[in-house]
């Protein structure tokens, strides 16, 4: 069968991620460059079931490597998970002349195209964005720099609370699964603990970093807590604190949905912008079904099932650099 890529589609899927638009506006101009149709999918795979397609100009992408969110909608699509979804899906591909698909997201986008992949002989090429930056092979993924940065400002902030009033605060942030966010924002912040689900030592943290602090100098805390690292979240913690440590006053803070919004980084919008001209070249080079990444500064292909399937670790040497410096 003759490999020919005159028309690809492209989606945004799962949770919006900082820096998902400069990705659209990246594969839409690469495309175009090389002479491909290039269409929007709007609101991921639910659109595509639906059939909510329009083609795309460099005009259309126009003054929105800025803006955070995404302008092509996302959603979730539980009907993608079904069989009949996904031939609704392919359904709509054929209609429009789609020959390849880049799907832009995380774990949930990359596994539901390498079926779609699989069942429908679909050339699919992943992007990685989510803040969580917890897909296996990448260094980086769309998103976490611009969202470690806020959540960065916002310890920032609390902590001349937390000064003023002499309080533990437990700052609750996102991460799915994974507790980088957590890690790297509670180094760059300076915060006196980190509690993720790579490494469940809550009192003992609590304990260490804490207590010794306020046995010498510190007269207030702040904690991040990943929000799965502990049933209960930030919440149950603050609990556990109190029952062990009345003489705290303890205090919660839930940034939630803040930590997903915002304009792009530098580094998110330079990210986003190779990896979308990386997506277009892997087509264009006969790739299928693979993730594009970055390790040291360079860019990687990596199947998808690797990218899905294989864990991320936690840095061993930050995760030590964080110990230290909380005291």
């Amino acid at each position: 069968m003759e490999y020919s890529i005159k028309t690809v589609g492209m989606l945004t899927s799962g949770g919006d991620a900082p820096g998902m638009n400069a990705a659209v506006r990246a594969v839409t101009r690469a495309a175009i460059c090389n002479g491909i149709r290039v269409k929007a999918i709007y609101r991921g795979y639910k659109g595509l079931i639906d059939g909510e397609v329009a083609e795309f100009s460099s005009q259309d992408v126009s003054g929105i490597i800025q803006r955070g969110g995404t302008i092509i909608k996302s959603a979730r699509c539980p009907e993608f998970t079904t069989p009949e979804g996904r031939k609704q899906a392919y359904d709509t591909l054929v209609r429009e002349g789609i020959d390849a698909l880049i799907v832009i997201g995380g774990d949930g986008t990359f596994t539901g195209g390498r079926i779609f992949a699989q069942e429908f002989n679909v050339p699919v090429i992943g992007i990685p964005a989510t803040i969580d930056n917890d897909l296996w092979g990448t260094d980086a993924t769309i998103g976490y720099d611009t969202s470690l940065s806020t959540i960065m400002e916002c310890v920032d902030k609390l902590r001349d609370t937390a000064t003023s009033h002499e309080r533990v605060f437990l700052v609750e942030v996102m991460g799915r699964d994974a507790g980088f966010l957590t890690l790297n924002a509670a180094i760059a912040g300076g915060c006196e603990a980190a509690i993720i689900p790579e490494r469940a030592t809550v009192m003992e943290q609590i304990e260490d970093a804490i207590g010794n602090g306020r046995r010498k100098s510190k007269n207030s805390s702040i904690v991040l807590v990943q929000e799965h690292a502990v049933e209960g979240g930030a919440n149950a913690v603050a609990a556990m604190i109190e029952k062990e440590h009345p003489e705290y006053s303890t205090r919660v803070t839930i940034l939630g949905h803040l930590q997903r919004g915002g304009s792009p980084t530098a580094s998110d919008r330079i990210l986003a912008s190779r990896m979308g001209v990386a997506a277009i070249q892997a087509l264009l080079d006969e790739q299928r079904n693979v993730m594009v990444g970055v390790q040291n500064e360079e860019i990687v292909l990596v199947p998808l099932s690797k990218a899905i399937h294989q864990k991320k670790d936690i840095k061993e040497d930050k995760w030590q650099a964080m110990l230290t410096l909380s005291i």
